[in-house]
This record gives C-alpha cells, structure tokens and sequence, in this order.
C-alpha cells in the first residue's frame, strides 16, 4: 500500500514525495489566495472553490492555511473568518450555516508519542466533523477526530479534545458544555440581554421567511 492510501485509510504514513506533490499544489493555491485583491470576493470565492474539497459557496476571509485542501468539505452558507489554519491529513467536514472566528486552528494531524517512533516520521490523520449552525468562536483549537454537534457553539480561546453533543455552549481548556441551548435562548442577542423591539420584529420575520423555505 503507497503513503497516499495508507494516509487516506487512517494508517500510520510518511509524507513521501507523492504526498509531498499534493501538498505544493495545495501551497501554491494557497499563497494566491492569501495575495489576492481581498475586496475582489468574487475572485477569492471562485478560488476557494478550486482549493477545497467541496466549497458549496463557502466564503474564506484570508489569510487562510491548509495542508491539502482537498479533503476539506463546506456545507451550504459557511463562512471562515481571517487566519484559519487546517491541517487537514484526514477530513474536515463543516455542515450547513457554519460560522469560524478569527485565528481558529483545526488539527487532524497527530504523531506517535514515544520520540523513537516519533523520529521513524510515520504520522497519522484522524478526521473532524462539525455539524450544522454552528459557530466557532476566536482562538479556538479542534484536536484530532473531534466532533461537534449541530447547533452548537464553542467559546472563544478554548481547546476542543473530546467531542461536543448537539445544541451545547461549550468553552475552555479541555472545553466542556456550560449549557443546552433552549428555546429561550432564541430572545437574546448577546448574553442576557434581548433584542430591541424593531430588531426582533426583523428577526422573526427573518426566521419564518426561512422556516417556510425548509
């Protein structure tokens, strides 16, 4: 079996030159993307689609960073703040309606933990799902084969090493849920404070416009 497939199986590989191959096509996007016209969103969008496994319309705020791109998958209406990074080794799957801070790291990658077998430069991918609605907040760093439910948000600054159940507020280091999101929690625009009365008359049409489309 070549790197490639054992690396695509979830085995233990090395990053012989054929992987090494994919990697220069990924960078080469990459550094375009990152010099490109950033008020050109049009351009940055049609090369975001070339980059990533699938872009369905997704919008990346450069500078962002990947290993591949290719094993990267966006749901529908997603949107990637300024200075991601992805070490994307296995899959990174992002449902629909997904929002990234600024500065969130999300790893695949890991390494034996024993230096000698470490030294040998066999590594290994372990994939990362994010579900639907969800937003991950500024700083944020995914660890390898996490998964976060849908509906879900995780705390700026907070490290993610285990997975995250649907409908949660989740945050710090290792993050853990604080809360369920409810029903209740659809009233409030920043913490506990409610929206003004103009605003939520928006809102809730802007909800049933959307309801009424599902």
């Amino acid at each position: 079996m070549d790197q490639i497939k054992r690396r695509d199986a979830g085995l233990g590989y090395i990053s012989d030159e054929r992987v090494m191959a994919e990697q220069r096509r990924a960078r080469k996007l990459v550094q375009r993307f990152n010099t490109m016209d950033r008020s050109d969103f049009e351009g940055l969008q049609a090369l975001a689609a070339e980059l990533v496994g699938e872009a369905n319309g997704v919008f990346l705020n450069p500078p962002f960073y990947c290993d591949y791109g290719s094993h990267i998958f966006f749901g529908k209406n997603c949107f990637v703040n300024y200075n991601c990074t992805i070490i994307d080794v296995a899959k990174v799957t992002f449902g629909e309606n997904c929002q990234v801070a600024p500065n969130v790291s999300i790893y695949t990658a890991g390494h034996p933990i024993h230096p000698a077998t470490r030294n040998t430069l066999y590594e290994y991918g372990r994939p990362v799902t994010i579900g639907d609605n969800v937003w991950i907040g500024g700083n944020v760093v995914l660890c390898p084969g996490v998964t976060i439910g849908s509906n879900s948000v995780i705390g700026a600054g907070s490290v993610v090493t285990r997975d995250i159940p649907a409908w949660s507020v989740a945050a710090g280091n290792p993050a853990r849920v604080l809360k369920t999101i409810t029903e209740e929690d659809r009233q409030y625009l920043y913490g506990r404070q409610t929206f003004d009365p103009e605003g939520w008359a928006d809102c809730q049409r802007i909800m049933a416009e959307q309801a009424a489309r599902e």
